[in-house]
């Protein structure tokens, strides 16, 4: 079990979503977030479960995985700092048929969905940032559906790991190889021929569950034009944020 007593809450304000808010809108939400930690693995939603609360990351990352019926599963999205999880409920579906899983743990803040409803039906700019925001997710959702079929996995790894340290103040990742196998919805053996693939090329360095970015650029230029896809269309969507505030 995490001990959570070595870890510490940061402001609300490193989700860049709600660090893009003016102030008359902060200051409307701000009593209601609450922050809660966010242990590796846990389920934070479930499929076909309606849903009560969002989550704005600001240290964790979550994954949304599709399950299939006999028990596969393949990430469609990941969602950190940038975003939130949850869109459903602001859309208007309640439910949907992705689960969402901590993929690296952390911490994020919660708020009641009907908090989320009341300021996004008052048309101002949350509302602006959440659609913008769904905007940026379906992209990445559409691109890593394209990446799965289409690129090796090799290609595909290199991906995961950008998008997943571009969320996290830190180049390294706690994940083991049936993990990625799990959210990449491939086979583990493969993880582990690409993995090391990445590795004997100095790109990272995986050892015991860890894995260490070592060469950013190099991973990049590794990488399937997928990530500058998806990167260059959250840059575009969604703005700097605002001079931090607590």
């Amino acid at each position: 079990m995490a001990d959570i007593t070595k870890t510490v809450v940061g402001p609300a304000r490193q989700n860049k979503l709600l660090a893009a808010l003016p102030d008359a809108e902060w200051e409307r939400l701000s009593p209601n977030l609450k922050p809660v930690f966010m242990p590796l693995g846990q389920s934070v939603y479930e499929s076909g479960v309606q849903l009560d609360h969002v989550y704005f990351p600001t240290t964790c990352i979550v994954s949304l995985l599709f399950v299939m019926a006999d028990g596969a599963s393949a990430e469609i999205a990941v969602v950190g700092n940038e975003g939130l999880v949850g869109v459903a409920l602001f859309m208007g579906g309640e439910t949907t048929p992705s689960r969402a899983v901590v993929q690296s743990e952390g911490w994020a803040y919660r708020l009641k969905g009907q908090f989320l409803k009341e300021e996004f039906t008052l048309g101002g700019e949350m509302q602006h940032l959440l659609l913008r925001y769904t905007q940026a997710l379906l992209t990445q959702m559409a691109q890593t559906a394209v990446c799965n079929r289409h690129h090796s996995i090799d290609q595909q790894l290199s991906r995961w790991l950008l998008l997943s340290i571009d969320r996290l103040e830190s180049d390294e990742l706690k994940m083991t190889q049936e993990l990625i196998a799990n959210m990449l919805g491939v086979r583990r053996e493969g993880v582990t021929e690409a993995a090391g693939n990445l590795q004997k090329a100095g790109l990272i360095r995986y050892s015991r569950g860890h894995i260490k970015v070592m060469d950013r650029e190099g991973l990049e230029a590794r990488c399937c034009e997928c990530y500058g896809v998806v990167k260059r269309e959250y840059d575009r969507l969604l703005p700097k944020p605002v001079a931090a505030k607590k």
